[in-house]
């Protein structure tokens, strides 16, 4: 029988399971309350199995299902104090005899600010944010953790993530969509979908090493919002100029704003195979609209 085991069971780990869960024979995915763990469990068709997990105790069916674990995915984000997957778990997950292959979430915030220049796994990661340091740590940990116990780590750095309820479309139907202007700034942006595909590919080919999972253009913040606008057949939001913008954007939201890159997902398709389903942000909200 084989196992998965998501730690972190979110938008993402969601939508890897939908597509390709059924590869395997037994899925677990760990939620924070038994609450959301008794939601997902009601309403699944039964492959799923949710196990609450608040990252310091580990239920005794969860501990179970670790030694049975084949593949796990993880998404859940570090703290301060490191990888709670890793330090809850870790020293099950090292005693597990069929576990192979590991894939570890994290983000293209690990390369830091590069004026707008090209990254790719080759470049030497520089993170300014608290947030993406503790990413990079982590992400060092997952992989010390691999070369000492024989498994597989995959670390999929990933773009700006969009999808179904979460895209410029919903931003402009809620009324709540700010078209930012600041010259010269670029962001990668990656459909969920597509991060299901570099999951199983990963897994399928047990991949080690980093691996960037982001779309093939990189384009201006607002670009996006004004495309969604045309497809929804209303007029964008306004400009409004990053200096303005600024001073009413929390400390998290600006952190974004001061870094700028663009993302190479060349060895993506390489060595893992994967062909975008949606190369752009065009053909990703053009798919979303048209589902509506």
């Amino acid at each position: 029988m084989s196992t998965l085991i998501c730690f972190g069971f979110g938008y993402c780990a969601e939508y890897f399971v939908a597509a390709f869960g059924r590869k395997f024979d037994r899925v677990i995915g760990t939620v924070r309350g038994k609450e959301r763990a008794a939601v997902l469990n009601a309403y699944d068709d039964g492959r799923l199995r949710a196990l609450p997990f608040d990252g310091t105790q580990v239920p005794p069916e969860l501990q179970s299902a670790i030694a049975e674990a084949n593949v796990v995915l993880i998404s859940v984000p570090p703290g301060a104090n490191g990888d709670p997957v890793l330090a809850a778990c870790g020293a099950a997950l090292a005693g597990s005899k069929n576990l192979r292959s590991i894939v570890y979430l994290s983000t293209v915030g690990v390369y830091g600010d590069h004026g707008g220049g090209w990254v790719d796994e080759q470049t030497p990661p520089k993170p300014g944010a608290a947030r993406s340091r503790e990413r990079l740590a982590a992400e060092l940990a997952w992989q010390d953790f691999g070369a000492r116990h024989g498994a597989a780590v995959a670390v999929l750095r990933l773009a700006g993530i969009y999808g179904p309820g979460q895209n410029a479309l919903v931003q402009l139907a809620s009324g709540k969509a700010r078209r930012v202007i600041k010259p010269g700034q670029f962001f990668n942006r990656i459909h969920v979908v597509d991060i299901a595909q570099a999951i199983d590919a990963a897994f399928a080919r047990a991949a080690s090493g980093i691996f960037n999972v982001a779309d093939d253009m990189p384009a201006p913040p607002g670009d996006p919002l004004v495309f969604a606008a045309e497809l929804m057949g209303v007029a964008p939001p306004p400009e409004i100029p990053f200096a303005e913008a600024a001073p009413a954007m929390s400390p998290l939201g600006l952190s974004f704003w001061q870094e700028c890159r663009r993302v190479n997902n060349a060895k993506l398709k390489r060595e893992l195979g994967v062909t975008l389903r949606y190369p752009t942000y065009r053909e990703g909200l053009r798919a979303l609209f048209e589902e509506k």
